[in-house]
């Protein structure tokens, strides 16, 4: 009977409670358990002494009887010094994507090609502006009046 020290859960909806508790590996979640040796409660604050309690003597009592605590009960092992947790190893998590990787390198480049033109339009010779030319002064405007004294071709 292969025994696993892990989390069942309790508590209303959107309210969970977690029952650290010693089971069979083949029990369900919520099911049937040996004995209960601690409690997990996520809603406190991380810093509350009440958010894990343990049964330290019954946790190594299990222990040496050979039950294996599930990753999330480990890591409240580690933190109460019970037993040690190894650091788990994935060197690609923390790598960025491909997609990403294609999108910093397209804003790289197109940086590059900005600073580029920037660069030889500041190297590039001023042309000397123009002279302003005077505007023109316009005819005012026909009146409808005036339309309509001007005999219409019929």
């Amino acid at each position: 009977m292969p025994l696993k020290i892990r989390l069942s859960r309790a508590g209303a909806k959107k309210r969970p409670y977690y029952r650290i508790v010693i089971a069979d590996s083949k029990s369900p979640r919520d099911g049937r358990y040996i004995e209960r040796v601690g409690t997990y409660d996520p809603l406190l604050p991380k810093g509350s002494g009440e958010r894990i309690k343990l049964v330290e003597d019954r946790i190594k009592h299990w222990l040496s009887h050979g039950a294996q605590p599930t990753d999330r009960v480990l890591r409240f092992l580690d933190v109460a010094g019970i037993k040690k947790r190894n650091a788990r190893v994935n060197p690609n998590k923390g790598q960025p994507g491909k997609k990403r990787l294609e999108r910093e390198e397209a804003k790289k480049t197109a940086a590059e090609e900005k600073a580029k033109a920037a660069a030889e339009a500041a190297a590039a010779p001023q042309p000397k502006p123009k002279p302003a030319e005077e505007p023109v002064a316009e005819e005012p405007a026909a009146t409808p009046e005036a339309e309509a004294e001007q005999p219409t071709a019929e």
